[in-house]
């Protein structure tokens, strides 16, 4: 069969062949979970959802970087609400980040009033050996702006994927930020 390719079909099949093996599967993407249904686990069957954008004025995005203690990177913000006959059941924000070099997608579910259900990874690109734990992601359940949110701080580190972890609670920390600054009724009494 090698012999009837021509010598160039050869060398460029050789030269793929070798480059795809040479790529790491830790350095493959790895989508975790749809946008569809990561939005099914955020709001219940039934919910209506409605896919929202906000275009944050320059006071609203200084504000929410302040109280995020981190960049956003954009004024423009794509989220969902979920509703159902009763009201407002509660909100999903998408965040992409990146790790250490790699991107990945964070989905933040809140309830009505602005807090933490919790937080969902859709893709992470970097090894899984820097992913924390499902236990660590627990303790952002509950969790409001006004919380402490930075690792060392309200949310302890994890070995071996520390920069990760500050990633993820920077991301947490800039979702509500922008939650709270589109949506400041959610704002509670006597915070921030």
């Amino acid at each position: 069969m090698f012999n009837r390719l021509p010598l160039k079909n050869f060398s460029l099949l050789l030269c793929l062949s070798v480059l795809s093996a040479a790529i790491p599967p830790a350095c493959r993407a790895k989508v975790l979970l749809s946008q569809k249904d990561a939005l099914a686990l955020a709001f219940p069957p039934g919910s209506s959802i409605e896919r929202k954008t906000a275009f944050l004025t320059p006071e609203q995005a200084k504000e929410a970087e302040s109280s995020a203690r981190a960049k956003l990177g954009s004024k423009l913000w794509t989220y969902y609400v979920g509703a159902s006959s009763s009201g407002t059941l509660g909100y999903a924000y998408f965040d992409r980040v990146i790790v250490r070099t790699l991107p990945s997608t964070v989905m933040a579910a809140l309830d009505a009033e602005g807090r933490l259900r919790f937080l969902e990874i859709l893709s992470f690109e970097e090894p899984e050996d820097y992913l924390p734990a499902r236990r660590w992601f627990d303790l952002f359940k509950g969790k409001g702006p006004e919380d402490d949110l930075r690792v060392r701080g309200g949310i302890r580190n994890v070995a071996g994927a520390s920069l990760s972890a500050q990633v993820f609670a920077e991301s947490a920390r800039r979702m509500l930020a922008v939650h709270r600054a589109v949506h400041p009724s959610t704002r509670r009494e006597g915070s921030p």
